[in-house]
């Protein structure tokens, strides 16, 4: 895992000097360059092959300076690669003049080098989380940065009555669109960083320990859902070889469905119920995912833990209908 004090000022690691510029010297009032006296009468070269010896001088620099870029761009996308989501941030900020043309054209590059879908799909992800990091910095530079709690408020805002209550459900029924709406447009901001779910999660453990405010501790789980429904349908694994995986398909169909409409789903796509899908093979899709998450998430974060509980949820709920549904066995 690289870490932040690897990384280079962005000035330092996009800084490129090339060989003749530093042959230039100032005499007598004006640059000189000097690599062009550096071949006249050189004993190997011919006067009249001079110029053809020069261009290809030229052409030999030109290549060098640009393996040189290259290698600083796949330097500095390996690390922002290897990093955690708070050291990705912090990368970023540390090399944001980096970020230009050719920095995009190597990533694009190397994304469509990548030989499998995970690979492609890390790469597509990096890129969009870096320009999000980047939009925020270049439009927040002169602005105060909303807190995690000032975020969270903000999610939370069309669910609240006049009072800054919350209640279950909710009394108007477009409230949750409108948080829905807003978590989407936090999340492409970047904001919902392991400090947001930090807060969510403290948010949570003080309503359980009151015990008084039903209606805020189910929405914050409302939060929670939404979040990781959020994430995991960026991912799909549902398409191989031109073919559809079919109970693939069927745990993203229950990913990106509303947690009410999960038992519905359920009745009619396992084979207890309507449906072809067998519960072994759900549950053993859900495993794979939870390890894929394991694999490309930070051990220990909140966004880890998150996910799997997400995932953990509807196989749970699978099995309470199947148990339901067959009776108990003998």
């Amino acid at each position: 895992m690289a870490t932040v004090t690897t990384a280079a000022p962005a000035a330092t690691i996009f800084r490129s000097q090339s060989h003749s510029s530093r042959l230039r010297r100032w005499k007598q009032g004006s640059f000189v360059d000097f690599s062009a006296e550096l071949w006249k009468g050189h004993p190997l070269i011919h006067p009249k092959k001079r110029g053809r010896s020069t261009l290809v001088y030229a052409v030999d620099q030109d290549a060098e300076k640009s393996f040189k870029k290259t290698v600083e761009a796949d330097r500095l996308i390996d690390m922002l690669r290897d990093s955690n989501p708070r050291e990705l941030e912090q990368l970023v900020v540390e090399n944001i003049l980096a970020f230009n043309e050719g920095f995009w054209i190597r990533l694009a590059a190397r994304t469509d080098t990548c030989k499998s879908d995970d690979d492609k799909k890390d790469y597509e992800e990096l890129a969009l989380s870096v320009m999000s990091i980047v939009d925020r910095l270049v439009h927040k530079t002169n602005e105060k940065i909303e807190s995690a709690t000032d975020v969270l408020k903000a999610i939370l805002h069309p669910v609240m009555d006049e009072h800054e209550e919350i209640s279950w459900p909710p009394r108007d029924p477009e409230a949750l669109k409108l948080m829905e709406k807003e978590l989407v447009s936090r999340e492409q901001e970047g904001q919902l960083d392991e400090g947001f779910l930090s807060e969510v999660n403290a948010q949570l453990r003080q309503a359980k320990e009151d015990g008084d405010k039903p209606g805020l501790e189910a929405m914050l789980q409302k939060v929670l859902q939404l979040y990781a429904s959020r994430v995991l349908r960026k991912r799909s694994y549902a398409y191989k070889g031109g073919e559809v995986l079919m109970t693939e398909k069927f745990l993203e169909s229950i990913i990106e469905a509303p947690e009410n409409n999960w038992n519905k789903l359920l009745l009619d796509g396992l084979t207890v119920g309507k449906g072809q899908v067998p519960p072994e093979d759900l549950y053993s899709v859900i495993k794979k995912r939870i390890e894929r998450i394991l694999i490309r998430t930070e051990g220990g974060s909140y966004q880890q833990r998150i996910l799997i509980e997400y995932l953990k949820g509807i196989q749970s709920r699978a099995e309470e209908i199947v148990k339901v549904l067959q009776g108990p066995q003998q």
